[in-house]
């Protein structure tokens, strides 16, 4: 059984250096050829999907259809949840990061980015479109910690991505930097003061191989 997790290509943010979070950003030409790339090295070590999960954010859907052109899988469902999105970053939404750095601190800034607890500045109010309008507004966050993403993202492996890899399914779930992070963490069993070290580059293939029992017998980086 398998689970090929990959972060989507560098998006404008990215390449701009501002705080995303639910901001809905597209790819650069560069993460498109990041996202066919991975999608080329998971054709070329032989992996067939069959099924893929997404964010609701476009640079996340984008690169995951990428991904499915190029492994000769496009036919295969496609799924997008907003358990996995790019955790919130309330108040700091938009911003530089550099800038950031400036008025509060690097200090500061690397605890919001790394840390498990630390929650930012929360928005006052979300101005979210019509893809929240199904969900109850008191599910919605104005600002995350990655232990607050993580009891998010969790629910969608007990539900979702367990269930599909026990009916022996190959799952490519395309996230989000800090929902990948929480995953690789509940996976690994990483622990929490050690979470800062787990680092997940643009759009490349982390690939798990679990036994009968779920557990993990290898963890392959393409």
């Amino acid at each position: 059984m398998k689970l090929i997790l990959v972060r989507h290509g560098e998006s404008e943010a990215n390449f701009q250096n501002y705080w995303t979070g639910w901001l809905d950003v597209d790819l650069t030409e560069k993460g498109i050829e990041q996202a066919k790339n991975a999608g080329k090295k998971i054709k070329a070590a032989g992996l067939l999907l069959d099924v893929a999960y997404e964010s609701v954010l476009k640079r996340s859907i984008k690169t995951a259809k990428i991904i499915l052109q190029e492994a000769e899988a496009s036919f295969v469902p496609e799924y997008k949840t907003w358990r996995l999105n790019e955790r919130h970053y309330g108040a700091l939404v938009g911003k530089n990061k550099d800038v950031i750095a400036q008025d509060f601190g690097a200090d500061q800034v690397k605890k919001w980015r790394r840390s498990f607890d630390e929650v930012p500045p929360l928005v006052k109010a979300n101005h979210l479109d019509r893809r929240y309008d199904l969900f109850d507004s008191s599910l919605i966050p104005r600002g995350e910690s990655l232990h607050m993403t993580s009891q998010r993202v969790i629910p969608l492996w007990q539900d979702e991505l367990e269930p599909n890899m026990r009916d022996g399914k190959t799952v490519l779930v395309c996230g989000h930097g800090n929902s990948l992070r929480a995953l690789v963490q509940f996976l690994e069993g990483v622990p929490t003061q050690q979470v800062d070290k787990i680092d997940i580059p643009n759009a490349t293939p982390m690939i798990y191989t679990f036994n009968s029992q779920l557990e993990i017998v290898q963890k392959e980086v393409l």
